[in-house]
Order: structure tokens, then C-alpha cells, then sequence
């Protein structure tokens, strides 16, 4: 039985001319120490041509999970989680008890005139 004479066998479709080393142009790139509260590091590579400004200051940490910064001594604290708020707190963040009561008495106020009532 002779055989199909398939070339590409055993290498991957794009794979290019084989043996060639070079697969593209390589942006210079610069890393980017992290650590996190448990003294863990990771670190990230950003452009070599990026302003200090644009790259983060922190991240969470991939295996911790804890926030981690560029200063090693000094790594972020977990911030503390807010708790769970209702909308009805949140109304009365942006109200006062005279501003409720006021409100409130408008719209039945509105909703007395229009069922015709006083």
C-alpha cells in the first residue's frame, strides 16, 4: 500500500517554512514586579515604550487573589469589603428625615387630587 504523500504531515497549518526560527517581529517589552501582602511575586510585561503613568500601580495577585504592588516593602493592604446596602439605604444617604416626610407628603398630596379627595 503506498502512501498518500501528504507533505504537511506532522506540522501545523501556519506553522511556516520549516526550520525558521523567527516567527515575526517581537515588540521590546519591560517586566513589572508585583508583590502581594504574603510576600508572593508575579510579574506582568507591559510595552517599553509605555509611560510610567499608564501602567498599574496594582493588581490582584493570579495565585493569591490579594491585591499586589510595585513596592515590594510596602505591599497593598485588602481593602475592606462594604457591606451589602439596600436601595432604601441608599435613599437615605442622599436625604434627611425632613426631606423624606416632605416628599412624601407631596405625593399624597398629588395622589389625593387626583382620586378627588382632600
Amino acid at each position: 500500500m503506498a502512501t498518500g504523500g501528504n507533505a504537511i504531515r506532522g506540522t501545523r497549518v501556519g506553522s511556516g517554512p520549516m526550520g525558521e526560527q523567527d516567527h515575526g517581529y517581537h515588540a521590546d517589552r519591560i517586566p513589572v514586579s508585583y508583590w502581594d501582602g504574603l510576600g508572593n511575586e508575579t510579574v506582568r510585561y507591559f510595552a517599553a515604550g509605555l509611560p510610567d503613568e499608564e501602567i498599574p500601580d496594582t493588581i490582584d495577585h493570579p495565585q493569591s487573589g490579594l491585591p499586589a504592588g510595585r513596592d515590594r516593602e510596602n505591599p497593598p493592604a485588602l481593602a475592606k469589603p462594604e457591606p451589602y446596602k439596600t436601595h432604601l439605604a441608599y435613599v437615605k444617604e442622599r436625604r434627611t428625615d425632613e426631606e423624606a416626610e416632605q416628599l412624601l407628603e407631596d405625593a399624597l398630596t398629588q395622589l389625593r387630587e387626583r382620586r378627588g379627595g382632600n
